[in-house]
């Protein structure tokens, strides 16, 4: 009763011009601890909430989105997100579960690349390749906090320095990474970063998506997506991009209209399918970064009516359908995760863009800065009171 008082005295005092604004109304941050780790280092976490019962909880490890809380079309509150409940299975069984993942993210072919004429080796960690950034990559790091805010718009922002070096890379690296949520339940991403050398960078952030809530038996399979593309880079067997970009008509890589993702996942006609395992490729949504954000895809879930639109500055996106899931990790609400049980959808330059010519360039110099923002805009199906 008395929120509806202050939203209908906000209302008055707008009506007449007058700008408000008032903490009773605005999106929270609060901190907490999620655990230390081995060495006695603290993790710190910070949750930030708004009065539509929306929720995100970004931890300081792997600067990782360990939890998104919101309602149904009915109200009723799950956790979107597949997260450990503590800091010691994000250790033993890591699974890039919400995690920042670079200097690279997706995949390098044979972790090598060259830069000014000079050849670069990084650890491989997936069969014969990189993936995201080495086998410790920015998701097995602890990030500082260096910013909280409550207000219109809550945020944290954490960062971390990657030192000259780090996994085979070159240049002193400097990664802030900032999450948002405002009262119209848009949650965004933004990652910045700066070199000393010249080197390459693609950071991105691997949330896993099961809007049924996590560990739900529904799994993800049966959510609505939409990627308005009409090409994709086909890959070989090993998941590094032939260099073709491929259309998307006429095959089960098309998703210009909205179709369920367990449609046509398992279907082994198509080689891509099989090479993947499921969905596991990226989408050609532009050519280049582009400085405001433009749709890379819609998810829906018809059983509970949860759903985002994702917006980001990037010409790609990655889309998986979970398909490396097997039994042995368990979540938040204790149940195990299985293969399909959720999806992920990563907004970020091509893979192996280093070595491939026709993709652009991953290239960051010394006083330019890299920038991927990315925005859920997330609904339940509920109408605004």
């Amino acid at each position: 009763m008395e929120r509806n008082r202050i939203k209908m005295l906000v209302g008055a005092l707008a009506a007449l011009g007058c700008m408000v604004w008032t903490p009773a109304l605005a999106a929270q941050a609060k901190r907490s601890t999620f655990g230390k780790l081995p060495d006695g280092r603290a993790v710190p976490a910070v949750t930030l909430s708004n009065a539509r019962g929306v929720s995100a909880t970004v931890i300081a490890y792997g600067a990782s989105l360990q939890s998104v809380i919101m309602p149904d079309r009915a109200g009723k509150r799950a956790d979107v997100a597949l997260g450990y409940a503590r800091i010691d299975e994000y250790l033993s069984t890591p699974q890039y579960f919400g995690g920042t993942v670079g200097r690279f993210a997706n995949r390098i072919a044979k972790g090598r690349f060259v830069l000014d004429g000079k050849p670069y080796q990084t650890p491989v960690n997936n069969g014969p390749n990189a993936l995201h950034g080495g086998t410790v990559g920015f998701d097995k790091v602890l990030w500082e906090v260096v910013d909280v805010k409550s207000g219109p718009t809550a945020s944290v922002t954490l960062r971390y320095i990657s030192p000259d070096g780090d996994q085979g890379y070159p240049g002193t690296m400097t990664v802030d990474a900032t999450y948002s949520l405002d009262e119209a339940n848009a949650l965004t991403i933004e990652y910045r970063a700066t070199t000393d050398r010249p080197t390459i960078a693609n950071i991105t952030n691997h949330a896993y998506w099961n809007l049924s809530g996590e560990g739900s038996a529904n799994g993800a399979m049966g959510t609505i997506v939409t990627i308005p593309a009409e090409r994709y880079t086909p890959t070989d067997s090993g998941a590094i991009p032939t260099g073709v970009l491929a259309p998307v008509a006429g095959t089960v890589f098309d998703f210009r209209k909205p179709r369920a993702i367990g449609e046509r996942v398992r279907d082994a006609r198509d080689e891509q399918i099989v090479f993947g395992r499921g969905y596991d490729h990226n989408w050609v949504i532009g050519r280049s970064v582009t400085p405001s954000q433009h749709l890379m895809a819609r998810a829906y879930d018809p059983a509970s009516g949860r759903g985002f639109e994702l917006w980001s500055t990037q010409p790609g996106l990655q889309f998986y359908s979970g398909n490396f899931l097997d039994g042995t990790s368990s979540g938040k609400a204790g149940k195990i995760y299985r293969e399909g049980d959720a999806f992920v959808m990563e907004p970020q330059i091509f893979p192996d863009t280093p070595n491939q010519s026709g993709f652009g360039s991953a290239r960051l110099d010394p006083g330019q800065t890299y920038r991927n923002v990315m925005t859920y805009r997330l609904t339940n199906g509920q109408r605004a009171k």
